[in-house]
């Protein structure tokens, strides 16, 4: 199932790309500067890039890090995974994996539910 399928729905959906509006920044009147939490996004491709999600995460922020470059079965990603739980533990915060392609990592008072909202 391709990203769009994931999106929009198998082609026998109902749901068209004219159901969705597109949002801009200019649609927004809050100021991300001024938020407590900011939710991050990063690509996890080397062990290099754990140093800037661990910063993330020490400073409070949400990181949400896509890791489909690794399997999860991958010695590197083990140990990209053992070092970001210890973060996660450190600051009082969480961790989980959703599928095979992302990490959620989050600080401290904030937890991730482990139960899908709706079907």
């Amino acid at each position: 199932m391709g990203l769009m399928s994931k999106i929009l729905g198998e082609s026998g959906s109902s749901r068209r790309t004219d159901d969705y509006v597109e949002l801009s920044a200019e649609d927004f009147e809050t100021d991300a500067a001024e938020a407590d939490t900011t939710v991050r996004i990063a690509r996890i491709g080397d062990q290099q890039d754990v140093i800037d999600i661990k910063d993330a995460v020490y400073d409070g922020d949400i990181v949400i890090a896509d890791i489909t470059r690794h399997t999860t079965q991958d010695q590197t990603m083990e140990h990209i995974t053992d070092e970001l739980k210890q973060v996660a533990s450190e600051v009082g915060g969480d961790i989980v994996q959703k599928d095979d392609d992302q990490l959620i990592i989050t600080p401290s008072g904030v937890a991730i539910s482990r139960e899908r909202l709706g079907r």
